[in-house]
């Protein structure tokens, strides 16, 4: 499953330079994963600085 970010994403951004795939882009409150493209290398995760990534369920 793909990587899903909560509404305790802050928009700090960044997750975006490090996802190989651009699969993050700048929603309304939010950033966004595009479950299409996401390859859940769980990067992204990882550079979250309010854990507000998850891999998917």
């Amino acid at each position: 499953m793909a990587y899903t970010i909560s509404d305790e994403c802050t928009k700090c951004g960044a997750c975006v330079p490090v996802c190989p795939v651009d699969a993050i882009t700048e929603g309304d409150d939010k950033f966004i994963i595009d479950p299409e493209k996401c390859t859940d290398c769980g990067v992204c995760e990882s550079e979250c600085p309010v854990n507000a990534i998850s891999a998917g369920a």
